[in-house]
């Protein structure tokens, strides 16, 4: 798995039981994933040099992030690596334009949008869409990053004028007048098998995914299967192998499509306590052609919530405290550093109630952030 981070340790972690052996490409030694796995080739996980160095010996290459640059993956399955998703596919997580674009033309809901070259862009598609409108950088962004909200000709001059200076491609979408956000999850294998787990609610907050309920409380049944028959057809059109997550907006009248994910996704980390196939697991199984493992639920519901950090850097100070409280909760640490704002790992509790599942799991991330409720 090329990347460190929380993704390949909590994909490591599935491994050992599948009897996987499994290579982490990680920065640092102190990356997430490179304090847990036995097999870590430190090294750039962008660079040509180490990249095609790490693939030796590996029979299949899958990713913890969607930033390896396009010429490399290519340059990669050149050289004859397996990688899982391939280039093709990675294109449409990583460009945004792109994946707009392809999304159109398979007719798969989404905002109106446009490419932005300059400022009148922006304001010839608000005068069709109205004030305010979303501009996102087409590539790089995550978390949040990269993502303006703007009401007005002037701060989108602002953004405009400073992508340009950064050479940073941009486009505009419309503010989507959204209920709330969902989320869903596909794996499929390059036998073309496909698993599709339960349609779930997210909770995001300053562009970072904050509460997951799974399954999405209220869902009709027609829209839920609605989403993940989508989710099946992108994977298939966009040929993604391993697991896809769909990013999801629910309007008055259906679903509109945000973004796209090709590999685990925070959206399916409940998947670990509430799920007879982790989300690691089947992306696993997905990458190494196995036979998919079931997405059935193991409860009414599951809610996660992610842990980050505060100012105290103490956090397990207070982990007794929360475990003596709530023995059925789960918790789940990255091994990072505490800095504030960042995810440093995520609680899970399973049952029957959602509003007393949320309640659980909200007072201890804010317990162990240094923020008792």
């Amino acid at each position: 798995m090329v990347g460190g981070g929380q993704l390949a340790r909590m994909t490591h972690q599935a491994g050992i039981a599948l009897g996987v052996d499994f290579r982490v490409l990680a920065g640092t030694p102190a990356d997430s994933a490179a304090r847990v796995a036995g097999d870590v080739y430190l090294g750039d996980d962008r660079g040509r040099a180490d990249l095609l160095a790490f693939a030796k010996g590996c029979d299949v290459l899958t990713f913890d992030h969607e930033h390896v640059p396009q010429p490399v993956l290519r340059e990669l399955a050149e050289a004859g690596a397996v990688l899982r998703p391939g280039p093709d596919a990675l294109r449409h997580a990583q460009d945004k334009l792109v994946m707009r674009t392809r999304l159109t033309e398979l007719g798969a809901p989404c905002p109106r949008w446009r490419e932005v070259a300059e400022l009148g862009h922006v304001t010839d598609f608000a005068a069709r869409t109205g004030w305010p409108v979303v501009l996102k950088a087409a590539r790089g962004g995550y978390d949040g990053k990269g993502v303006w909200v703007v009401d007005d000709a002037a701060e989108a001059a602002a953004v405009v004028e400073r992508a340009a200076q950064e050479g940073v491609p941009l486009l505009v979408e419309e503010k989507v007048a959204f209920r709330r956000e969902l989320a869903v999850q596909v794996a499929r294998s390059p036998y073309g098998q496909v698993a599709a787990y339960p349609v779930v609610e997210t909770v995001q907050r300053d562009g970072i995914c904050h509460e997951v309920v799974a399954p999405a409380p209220g869902l009709s049944e027609e829209r839920a299967v609605a989403a993940q028959q989508l989710a099946i057809e992108l994977a298939a059109a966009l040929d993604v192998v391993g697991m896809l997550a769909v990013e999801l907006f629910e309007t008055d009248t259906g679903i509109v499509v945000n973004e796209l994910a090709m590999r685990p996704h925070n959206s399916g980390h409940w998947t670990i306590d509430g799920a007879c196939t982790s989300q690691f697991e089947q992306h696993l199984r997905a990458v190494l052609d196995l036979p998919l493992g079931s997405p059935r639920t193991v409860a009414p519901y599951t809610v996660m919530a992610n842990l980050l950090g505060g100012d105290d850097p103490h956090v397990f100070n207070r982990y007794i405290h929360v475990m003596a409280r709530d023995p059925e909760l789960k918790i789940h640490f990255y091994g990072k550093e505490v800095r504030p704002g960042r995810k440093i790992g995520h609680v899970t509790v399973v049952g029957d109630d959602p509003a007393d599942l949320l309640e659980r799991a909200r007072n201890a991330a804010a317990y162990l952030k240094g923020d008792p409720q």
